[in-house]
């Protein structure tokens, strides 16, 4: 053969076989398989949750996490944790903090699905991976884990319907919806409006900023004040935070107990379960959050050992930056008063202790909670 000729063809197979280990490494990375990656001895999680104001992320999710992390990586293995306070600027240090820290992967709650971003590709372009827990962040996230965010949206609108019954056709809802900057936010509208559109008059709809009860009080008085009371049957709200500020609204423009319109709610917080015990709340939705922070802490152990995501994820999503991300999707399940009963003392949820204090013990009776 010809030495120019040699020459070609010997570059060409040298380039065909750098394109195939390339390729090769691709999809290795796509299955939580990162060939550099094979560490055996105590590890070093990040864990950054998004805010204080909702119970569940200081009681349930970060104990849970650390406890399930711990169990899979060893005792020694080390859950450094942050809270963002609803900051999504704050978040974004924190993230830059991990990565200096150079922890060996990285549960993110976005406070802002989209900012945060930029962050995880920092930590991406550090060799940290990074899994999104709860919220669907944008950027080269690696896994997620989440609950049935539109089976949420459409368990709240279906009980408060049910609920309604035939006063849905005598008045209209109101709709507190929660912030534009959480991505479930929008699954739990879009699945609330599958199931409440042409059943029920919507008066009033607000897109609720930071989630926080405060502006949900202050939508409420202004809804309110445009429907007048008397037409107001019903609200739909997106978690408990919210409906403990409409229903302080309520009760200070006259509503009573006996006449309180059915508010719905989400996350089974203590002074939600309470509520509803008392009858001022209707419905909240529980979350099993076990499964939920088991899968979390599953992936970021695997990942931080480049093993397989394929015997814990159960499916794949797409966000607007990244398809294919092996994802887990735990099933959300509605409470009212008649199920607390069989969740009282189970892991992720609360203790008679707990629920009947002195000012409930008389509902906790009636409902047989002791």
């Amino acid at each position: 053969m010809h030495a120019a000729l040699r020459g070609i063809v010997l570059g060409t197979v040298a380039l065909s076989l750098a394109l195939t280990t390339a390729a090769c490494g691709s999809a290795d990375q796509a299955d939580g398989k990162d060939k550099d990656k094979s560490k055996k001895g105590p590890l070093t999680i990040g864990l950054l949750l998004p805010e204080n104001q909702t119970a569940r992320y200081e009681r349930f999710d970060k104990p849970l996490m650390e406890k399930k992390i711990k169990e899979l990586a060893g005792k020694d293995t080390k859950v450094l944790y942050a809270n963002a306070k609803q900051d999504a600027n704050v978040q974004q240090q924190q993230v830059d903090t991990m990565i200096a820290k150079k922890v060996d992967a990285l549960i993110i709650d976005a406070v802002d699905a989209k900012s945060i971003s930029s962050s995880v590709k920092k930590a991406d372009d550090s060799d940290i991976p990074v899994v999104a827990y709860d919220r669907l962040a944008e950027g080269p996230i690696k896994a997620y884990t989440s609950v049935d965010n539109p089976r949420v949206g459409r368990i709240q609108a279906k009980s408060l319907l049910d609920e309604l019954g035939d006063k849905a056709d005598k008045g209209k809802i109101v709709m507190m919806n929660g912030s534009v900057t959480d991505p479930n936010a929008k699954m739990y509208k879009q699945g609330a409006h599958s199931v409440l559109d042409g059943k029920v008059k919507i008066g009033k709809e607000y897109d609720t900023k930071e989630w926080k009860p405060e502006n949900a009080n202050e939508n409420m008085k202004g809804a309110i004040s445009s429907l007048g009371k008397k037409n107001i049957v019903g609200i739909y709200s997106a978690n408990d935070g919210m409906a403990g500020g409409i229903i302080t609204a309520l009760k200070r423009a006259g509503f009573d107990k006996d006449n309180l319109p059915p508010v719905t709610g989400q996350d089974a917080e203590l002074n939600a379960v309470q509520r509803i015990l008392a009858g001022e709340q209707f419905m909240s939705v529980y979350k099993p959050y076990v499964p939920e922070t088991s899968a979390a802490a599953e992936f970021a152990v695997a990942l931080a050992r480049g093993e397989s995501l394929d015997k814990i994820a159960t499916s794949k999503t797409d966000s607007e930056s990244t398809e294919d991300v092996p994802t887990k999707i735990v099933t959300p399940l509605p409470l009212v008063k008649e199920d607390i009963k069989k969740y009282v003392g189970k892991s992720g949820f609360f203790t008679a202790k707990e629920i009947c204090t002195a000012k409930f013990k008389k509902a906790c009776a009636e409902a047989g909670i002791k």
